[in-house]
C-alpha cells in the first residue's frame, strides 16, 4: 500500500499554495475528508464489551436514539440476541451481495436489522437499540455511528422507516418532518449542555468526554491508503526476492529489474499475475505482481528535467533550476487519482531532500471534453423502412445510431448505410426532397454511439495544422464542446488565405522586401499583443479568431511584405507549426522558425492618430 494517509494534512494545506480551480480543490478536500470530532465508548447492556463510535457532532450526544454498526463489525456476532439471529443472518447475506458503491449510493432505499442488543448513553444513561445497516462501512471511522435523527436526514429516514422514537434536542428548530443539521440551535433536553449554542457545545462535550475518560478528541479522514500492486504483466516490476516468506530487496548491482519477454499473457497457475508463468522469474523467487500505473506517472515529469542522468532520476541542481511544472493541463478525471498521488509523491521526494519543492504543479488547467455529435436514423417499428427525421411525426419508430463518417452534415449516404451492416442491406427509405435527413444529438464521444472521428482521415484531407487550429477554435479550453466537422472548412479557408499572402496561384511568389506602412505595422502589433494575452490566458479560441482578423486585414491592405509576414509566422507557430515552418523556409530564412526571436508588441504603434466621429442632424 501507498501510505498516502500519512500526508493527508499536508495535502490539504498544500491546496492553499497552488493555482487550481475551486472545484478541483473541493474534489480533493472531499476525497481526503478531514473531520474533527471525538471517539467515545458506549457500554452494551448485559455485555462486558463496549462500542467505540466516532462523531463529528459530540454536541448532539443527548439526541442519540439508536446506534448503527457496519454489518461486518466484529461485535455483531457476539451481541446479537437469539431471537434476532435468523433475521441478522438473512440481512448479512443480502449485504454480501452488494458492492460498497451500491451501499453508499442508494440513499432512498432504507435497509437495516435490529440486533436485539442495547447500548447505554454514557451521559443520560438511556438505553438505545443497536442496529446494523449497509450504509455504515467497516472501513470508515470505527465502523459504528451514533444516530441522531433530529439532526441527520439519513438517521431520520432510518428512524421513520423502522418506527424508532425520535428525541428533539433543538426545540422548535426540529419540525418533525425532516432533520435539521444546524449548528446554530440552542440545545434542550441535553443535560449539562442545555442552553448552549450547538457549535459552542462541541468543545464542552469533548472536554467532558475526556474528563470522564470515556473517549478522546480525534481527527478522522475518509481517504484510505492506496493499493500498490497489480496482478498483471504491464507495470514496473517490484525488485523484491522472496526468501522463505521474507521480502528482500533485489541486489543493487542487478538493477534495473526489467520485465521479461513473454509470448502471451494469462493468469499464473494459482491466480497470480502473468509473471508467475515465467520459469526463470519463479526460479529466482521474484515478486509476480507489478506496480500500478500511477507508480511512474506520479513523478515522471521530473525525468524530463534531466533525461540523460545515469546516476539518479534527476540531480538536485537541475531540479532546483527548473523547479515546479508551471502549467499542467489535465482532465478532472484525474482529480483524486493521479493528481493526488503526484502531489503526495513530490512531498515524499522533498522530505528525502532529493528535490527542493513539495508541490509538483503551480497551476492546473482542466480541459473540457470533446463531445461527439451523434446521428440517428428512424426505422418504422417492426419494418425495414426508414423515415427521414422531418417526416417521423407521431409514427412509432426506433432511433438507431448511425456512423457519422457516412453522414454529410445531416444527409445520409444511403448506399454506404446499406453496406454498413447486413441487416440494412434491403432497407427502404422515405425521403425529404430526395434526401434522407438524420436526427442529431450531442453525446459523449464513444465507439458504441458511432460518433467518433478518426483524426487521421481529417489530417489526410485538410492537414494537421487545420486539425490543431480547429480543435482550439471549438471553444474555451476548459469547456466541453461538440465536435462538428462542418466547421473545419472555415479554419482550412483561413490557412489558404494566409498562404495567398505569400503566393498567388497564378503569379507565384508575391512576398517582397519592401518597408511596411504604419497601417500594416499597426495590424501586426495589435495581433502580437492580442495573441500574447490570449495564449497566457489559455484562450486559444479567441487567439485563432485574432489570427483570422489579422490575415483579413492584411489582405485588405494588400500586404505581402516579409517584415510583417515573418513575424506573423513566428506567433502563429504554436498554433500551426507545419505551415509556419514551410513558409519561413520559403522566405529564405536560415534555420528553423523554432529558433527565431519571438516578436514584442510595440505599444507606440498602437496609438490611434485619428478618429471618425459621426455627425447627427
Amino acid at each position: 500500500y501507498l501510505r498516502i494517509t500519512e500526508y493527508a494534512d499536508r495535502l490539504l494545506e498544500g491546496l492553499n499554495t497552488v493555482d487550481f480551480s475551486d472545484a478541483m480543490k473541493e474534489m480533493q478536500r472531499n476525497w481526503i475528508g478531514r473531520s474533527e470530532g471525538a471517539e467515545l465508548r458506549f457500554a452494551i447492556d448485559g455485555h462486558t464489551e463496549s462500542i467505540e463510535v466516532y462523531t463529528t457532532r459530540p454536541d448532539t450526544i443527548f439526541g442519540v436514539d439508536f446506534l448503527v454498526l457496519a454489518p461486518e463489525h466484529e461485535l455483531v456476532a457476539r451481541i446479537t440476541s437469539a431471537d434476532q439471529q435468523t433475521a441478522i443472518d438473512q440481512y448479512l447475506s443480502y449485504v454480501k451481495s452488494r458492492s460498497e458503491r451500491e451501499r453508499l449510493s442508494e440513499v432512498k432505499q432504507v435497509t437495516g436489522c435490529f440486533t436485539g442488543a442495547y447500548a447505554i448513553n454514557p451521559f443520560s444513561g438511556k438505553k438505545v437499540p443497536i442496529w446494523i445497516a449497509e450504509y455504515v462501512l467497516a472501513g470508515y471511522g470505527t465502523g459504528a455511528i451514533m444516530a441522531v435523527p433530529c439532526g441527520d436526514q439519513r438517521d431520520f429516514s432510518f428512524a421513520q422507516h423502522f418506527q424508532i422514537p425520535i428525541t428533539s434536542i433543538i426545540g422548535d428548530a426540529f419540525n418533525g418532518a425532516e432533520a435539521n443539521p444546524t449548528k446554530e440551535a440552542i440545545l434542550q433536553n441535553s443535560g449539562f449542555l442545555d442552553g448552549m449554542r450547538m457549535k459552542e457545545a462541541m468543545g464542552a462535550a469533548i472536554s467532558e468526554i475526556e474528563k470522564q475518560q470515556i473517549g478522546r478528541r480525534k481527527v478522522n479522514y475518509k481517504m484510505r491508503d492506496a493499493g500498490f500492486s497489480r496482478q498483471r504483466y504491464w507495470g514496473e516490476p517490484f525488485p523484491i526476492v522472496w526468501d522463505n516468506g521474507i521480502a528482500r530487496p533485489y541486489a543493487d548491482d542487478q538493477l534495473p529489474l526489467e520485465l521479461p519477454h513473454v509470448e502471451k499473457y494469462g493468469p499464473g497457475p494459482e491466480g497470480e499475475g502473468p509473471l508467475a508463468n515465467i520459469e526463470s522469474w519463479r526460479a529466482e523467487h521474484l515478486e509476480t505482481s507489478t506496480m500500478p500505473g500511477y507508480a511512474g506517472s506520479s513523478w515522471y515529469f521530473l525525468r524530463y528535467m534531466d533525461p540523460q542522468n545515469t546516476n539518479s532520476f534527476c540531480s538536485r541542481s537541475v531540479s532546483d533550476y527548473w523547479n515546479q511544472v508551471d502549467v499542467y493541463v489535465g482532465g478532472t478525471e484525474h482529480a483524486v487519482g493521479h493528481l493526488l498521488y503526484s502531489r503526495m509523491w513530490t512531498k515524499f521526494l522533498f522530505d528525502r531532500g532529493w528535490i527542493g519543492f513539495d508541490e509538483p504543479f503551480k497551476r492546473l488547467v482542466n480541459q473540457g471534453m470533446i463531445q461527439g455529435s451523434s446521428r440517428f436514423v428512424y426505422r418504422k417499428r417492426g419494418t425495414t423502412e426508414f423515415v427521414s427525421a422531418g417526416l417521423v411525426g407521431d409514427q412509432e419508430v426506433d432511433a438507431i445510431h448511425v456512423d457519422v463518417n457516412f453522414v454529410d452534415g445531416l444527409t445520409l449516404d444511403i448506399d454506404a448505410f446499406k453496406q454498413w451492416k447486413p441487416e440494412f442491406a434491403n432497407a427502404r427509405f422515405v425521403l425529404e426532397n430526395g434526401q434522407y435527413i438524420c436526427g442529431a444529438e450531442v453525446e459523449k464521444m464513444s465507439k458504441s454511439k458511432y460518433n467518433t472521428v478518426n483524426p487521421d482521415v481529417l489530417v489526410e484531407k485538410y492537414g494537421a495544422d487545420t486539425f490543431r487550429m480547429y480543435e482550439m477554435f471549438l471553444g474555451p479550453v476548459e469547456a466541453s464542446k461538440p465536435w462538428d466537422t462542418k466547421g473545419i472548412e472555415g479554419v482550412h479557408r483561413f490557412l489558404r488565405k494566409l498562404w495567398r499572402l505569400f503566393y498567388d496561384e497564378i503569379k507565384g511568389a508575391v512576398w517582397n522586401n519592401e518597408a511596411p506602412t504604419a497601417a500594416e505595422l499597426k495590424v501586426l502589433h495589435k495581433t502580437i499583443k492580442k495573441i500574447d494575452g490570449d495564449t497566457e490566458q489559455f484562450s486559444f479560441n479567441t487567439a485563432v479568431s485574432a489570427f483570422m482578423v489579422c490575415v483579413n486585414e492584411l489582405g485588405e491592405l494588400k500586404c505581402n511584405k516579409k517584415a510583417i509576414l515573418e513575424n506573423l509566422l513566428i506567433i502563429l507557430t504554436p498554433y500551426a507549426p507545419h505551415i509556419s515552418e514551410a513558409l519561413w523556409q520559403e522566405l529564405g530564412n536560415a534555420g528553423s522558425i523554432l529558433d527565431a526571436t519571438y516578436p514584442v508588441a510595440d505599444e507606440s504603434l498602437l496609438v490611434e492618430t485619428s478618429k471618425d466621429y459621426p455627425v447627427s442632424i
